[in-house]
């Protein structure tokens, strides 16, 4: 990671951190498990290619999803750029076309979030290995 970077990640984190303090939010956390969902399921393969699952399943729990849909901003959309930033950064891989997929669930326990992720269904793992192999020319 290089140094300029590394200061804007560590910009962004003080920006988000100051943010949910005002607020009385803590998205940074959120953030923060979209980022170790994507590192933890990243597949290095042929030439240092770095490939990760593309579509994100975020539930939350109805006073943390009406809380943080209640400023009217897209949290999918926020959550999609901060994830595309942090791939970015790391050099990785999109499997397909990113989403991030925000819904409220009943079974997430009061104040907490689930966070999953799988390669979109219409991307085949027979495409996923191909996408792998280096490209002839």
């Amino acid at each position: 990671m290089s140094a300029l970077s590394a200061l804007e990640t560590a910009l962004e984190n003080r920006w988000d951190a100051l943010r949910a303090r005002m607020s009385g939010r803590d998205p940074l956390e959120l953030v923060d498990a979209l980022r170790r969902e994507c590192d933890s399921n990243a597949v290095v393969c042929h030439a240092g290619r770095v490939m990760v699952p593309n579509a994100y399943d975020v539930e939350l729990s109805a006073p943390v999803h009406e809380e943080l849909t209640r400023r009217g901003d897209s949290v999918g959309q926020v959550l999609t750029d901060r994830l595309a930033r942090h791939a970015a950064r790391n050099g990785y891989e999109w499997a397909g076309p990113l989403t991030v997929h925000v819904r409220r669930s009943a079974e997430v326990p009061n104040g907490r979030y689930r966070v999953a992720s799988t390669v979109m269904r219409h991307v085949s793992a027979v495409g996923f290995r191909r996408a792998a192999q280096p490209v002839d020319g």
